[in-house]
């Protein structure tokens, strides 16, 4: 079974982004440059990280947490949104 929701590739382009990022701040940090500008770099890492996590937790909210017909389904969906919101 897949789990495609519209988000994805723009999410795949913002991980790809943060991996060129990353491997840039492992080159810097080989090459010895200066502090400031590795950190700049990490910062744009974790920004680019922090926002695929964004987006890709949003859109399971609007997509994969749907009201149920019963108790027990609307428990299940209460516990799915618990659960993803520690990663907010």
């Amino acid at each position: 079974m897949t789990h495609l929701h519209a988000s994805h590739p723009k999410t795949i382009a913002r991980l790809k982004r943060a991996n060129g990022h990353l491997a840039k701040v492992i080159s810097m940090i080989e090459q010895e440059k200066p502090c400031l500008e590795i950190a700049q770099q990490l910062q744009a890492v974790e920004s680019a990280l922090t926002n695929a996590k964004r987006v890709l937790i949003h859109d399971h909210i609007d997509h994969c947490l749907v009201p149920g017909e019963s108790d027990e389904e609307n428990a299940a969906m209460l516990a799915g949104l618990k659960a993803i919101s520690r990663y907010l």
